[in-house]
């Protein structure tokens, strides 16, 4: 079996899913790309191709859950395999919108799937999460930690991945590179591709950002009283450019042995949300205000990735530090003050 040389990428102009279209195109995939552009923009598609220098190929804005829809662009294209990043991604709203996370990233990944094995196509890599992991405690978590989601986002995550194992076991044809993010983070070195969420940013480094840029007044520090070095939680942060390079590997690996694969994705060192406001102060130059707020329901002390068996598996291991994904996320911001597309309002609130 060798190596897919055409990949349909779904979600692809979010914050990874763009990063990975620019990873893919630089080594020679043909690309098609869906997306419902709720959390993303267009916008992004010219951004990757000005990087890529080759265009992404055909686009298609359609919901994920739309099997139809799914259906037919398999129709027209002949896919060799799927990188599968639509998803609802935010810890905090899955739990005020449960059954909207359990629509769109458990019913979408078994829209795909049925799209897929009607098609006969059987690889995938899978975009997961260390959420999976949810209180495990501190030290480095390895695949084999027992999982223990504490949000409707986690679980679905987890619920997506029993799926997928048991078709696996159920249908030998199927191969599934499952990938269990840490904390992404960073930006494209370029300086024109980025993390540009769509209203109040849900994660750490583009609420920094924003502030530092002048768009908010300050981040709101979720949580001061964690049992950790500086009573704030401790996450891993993996740069997306590394992120994105793993999708890639993996593609390449899929030919190794059929069934589900389970990796985890981290640079195997923790900073806490006070280290990285600290870390990115530095990159900017700028001073971050904050203040504390009360912790969210779901978020845990302490996440940090053992991730040797993807090393000893693929000879792979990530590059950048904390350093650099500050240093690349500020470069996108201060190039794109108000992101891809519009402008925003300075607003007070945060996230941290």
């Amino acid at each position: 079996m060798s190596a897919p040389s055409t990949v349909l990428v779904t979600g692809g102009a979010g914050f990874i899913g763009s990063h990975a279209c620019v990873e893919l195109l630089d080594h020679g995939y043909e690309l098609i790309v869906v997306d419902d552009f709720s959390n993303s923009t267009p916008e992004a598609f010219a951004r990757v191709e000005r990087i890529a220098g080759r265009f992404v190929g055909a686009v298609y804005e359609l919901d994920i859950c739309d099997r139809h829809a799914l259906s037919a662009v398999f129709d027209r294209h002949c896919v060799d395999a799927v990188v599968h990043f639509a998803a609802r991604k935010s810890l905090g709203p899955s739990a005020q919108k449960p059954v909207a996370y359990y629509d769109t990233n458990v019913g979408g990944t078994t829209t795909l799937l049925r799209a897929m094995h009607e098609h006969g196509v059987h690889q995938l890599v899978f975009s997961s999460s260390c959420s999976v992991y949810g209180e495990a405690g501190p030290g480095a978590l390895d695949e084999s930690t027992p999982a223990r989601p504490t949000n409707p986002y986690a679980i679905s995550k987890w619920i997506c991945e029993q799926i997928l194992s048991d078709v696996c076991r159920h249908r030998p044809e199927y191969t599934v590179m499952c990938l269990r993010y840490f904390n992404p983070a960073g930006a494209h070195p370029s300086g024109l591709l980025g993390e540009d969420p769509r209203g109040e940013p849900d994660n750490l480094m583009p609420y920094l950002a924003q502030v530092a840029v002048g768009r908010r007044e300050r981040l709101r520090v979720f949580g001061t009283d964690y049992p950790t070095r500086d009573g704030t939680a401790i996450r891993d942060y993996i740069h997306v450019m590394d992120t994105v390079e793993a999708h890639r590997v993996a593609l390449d690996h899929l030919a190794d042995a059929p069934g589900m694969h389970i990796f985890n994705l981290g640079l195997g060192k923790g900073s806490s949300v006070l280290e990285v406001v600290d870390a990115f102060s530095r990159a900017s130059g700028r001073t971050i205000p904050y203040e504390a707020a009360p912790r969210r329901p779901g978020d845990v002390t302490e996440l940090v990735a053992d991730a040797t068996a993807v090393a000893r598996a693929w000879a792979w291991h990530p590059t950048r530090d904390l350093d650099d994904m500050c240093r690349d996320a500020w470069r996108f911001q201060r190039h794109n003050p108000n992101g891809y597309t519009g402008s925003a309002r300075r607003t007070k609130g945060g996230h941290g």
